[in-house]
């Protein structure tokens, strides 16, 4: 049908993009500045949310939309917004919205609410010091976080991780049983999938045994990998992040959605958010509305005023659908291949290991250090190529690859395979550019 062309395919259409966009602003223009800025149009098109919900058709579907469909879906998102915002802001806060799509989302979980509630962590935290358990390839985010929260970062226990960066459950069952014996309170176990720098995924069945056995909360840091949970073919790599009491997913990594996009999801249907965080202000939320109070979720969050990161992701998902967000994914991690094999076939070029993901890590070594691996200062040396490599890329302006020592490994180039709009040639150009940029070296 000539309607099911999604809205941007994976070859890349620029010139139907820039259209696009043009059409959108042109929207943008009239309803938000031209609209909303007049004294003779509404403050609020009011709609019964069920009525809204309608009107917006919030599903999710697997077939992507035409061009045409989301223009008119992005119209009807701004009339049915409130129109007292500043005139350059396009802010899209529809009633219900949020709500509604978090139902539709393809959430894991499907077991009890976990049995950590917050007058547990209030006890523990009376009675000894509480402890958080981490891996050595976590997200320096969650030592981060124990010190907002007023547990120290000492409180946080590193769990040993394998050659490949994953979380060894055995490590994990002795890190717990040491806290124990010193009258610690462990509670909370952050697994990861989708490492920052290697790529790695925890193996969370393993991990969520152990969780169970102890009684411990279990997150899972998805942010980067979380979206793989999209492709039929890859989404084994996640296998056990069901049994999570909570996971973090950030749309705008993997998925390339705007800038920022994330997502919390929990087992608990006790509405645990906002028992932590509501403080019931009245002059904000009003328990005697018109209309159904629940759809009120701004009291459960950390911060007040937010823009609605999930319409960003609900418009991508309508446009792309199910199955062009599955090929975005699978595309990633063909891509990656591709780059591994071109490697393996240069002479210079050094994997630092496999990758299960589409963080590919490897050396450049340059022509003066080929063959001189036994030299005694051969790691050394080649640990300074890449800072004067990216030196020379971010001066020439060709192009930006991240690099970082990792354990007792030297710096290394860490490529991650993520932008839908990258194809074989890109890959080659990085090696034939880090050949050219290293030729003296």
């Amino acid at each position: 049908m000539a309607d099911s062309k999604p809205l941007f395919s994976l070859d890349g259409d620029p010139v139907a993009a820039e259209a696009l966009l043009r059409d959108v602003f042109g929207i943008v223009v009239d309803e938000v500045i031209r609209k909303g800025t007049s004294a003779s149009e509404k403050v609020c098109e009011w709609k019964e949310p069920k009525e809204l919900k309608q009107l917006l058709d919030l599903e999710l579907r697997s077939q992507g939309e035409s061009q045409e469909k989301i223009l008119e879906r992005c119209r009807a998102v701004i009339r049915y917004s409130v129109k007292t915002c500043e005139p350059w802001v396009l802010v899209g806060r529809v009633s219900g919205v949020c709500t509604q799509l978090h139902s539709e989302l393809p959430a894991p979980f499907s077991r009890s609410p976990s049995l950590l509630q917050p007058a547990l962590l209030r006890y523990t935290y009376e009675i000894a010091p509480v402890f958080v358990l981490m891996e050595e390839e976590c997200h320096y985010s969650i030592k981060k976080g124990a010190a907002f929260l007023g547990l120290g970062t000492d409180s946080v226990r590193v769990v040993k991780a394998d050659e490949r960066g994953k979380m060894i459950p055995e490590d994990l069952e002795r890190q717990i049983s040491l806290a124990e014996a010193e009258g610690a309170v462990p509670f909370l176990v952050c697994a990861t999938s989708g490492t920052t720098v290697l790529g790695a995924f925890d193996p969370l069945e393993a991990i969520a045994d152990v969780c169970q056995r102890h009684g411990l909360w279990m997150h899972v840091d998805a942010a980067w990998g979380g979206s793989v949970l999209l492709s039929q073919t890859h989404r084994n790599l996640l296998d056990g992040i069901q049994r999570a009491d909570s996971v973090a997913w950030n749309p705008h990594k993997l998925l390339t959605a705007g800038l920022q996009c994330s997502a919390l999801l929990l087992q608990d249907t006790s509405n645990l958010l906002k028992h932590c965080h509501g403080s019931q202000a009245s002059y904000l939320f009003q328990q005697d509305k018109f209309y159904d109070v629940a759809l009120d979720t701004g009291d459960k969050v950390v911060q007040c005023g937010r823009r609605v990161d999930c319409l960003k992701l609900w418009l991508m998902w309508k446009a792309q659908g199910g199955q062009g967000l599955e090929r975005r994914v699978d595309q990633a991690f063909a891509l990656a291949r591709y780059l591994v094999e071109e490697i393996k076939k240069r002479e210079g070029f050094v994997l630092v290991m496999e990758p299960e993901f589409v963080n590919v890590c490897f050396w450049f070594v340059p022509p003066s250090l080929r063959g001189k691996q036994e030299s005694p200062d051969y790691s050394e040396r080649l640990a300074k190529v890449a800072p004067i490599l990216k030196e020379r890329m971010v001066k020439e302006g060709s192009m930006m690859i991240g690099y970082q020592p990792h354990g007792t490994r030297g710096n290394f180039f860490r490529m991650v395979v993520a932008n839908p709009a990258l194809t074989r040639a890109d890959m080659d150009f990085l090696l034939n550019e880090l050949e050219r940029l290293g030729q003296d070296l």
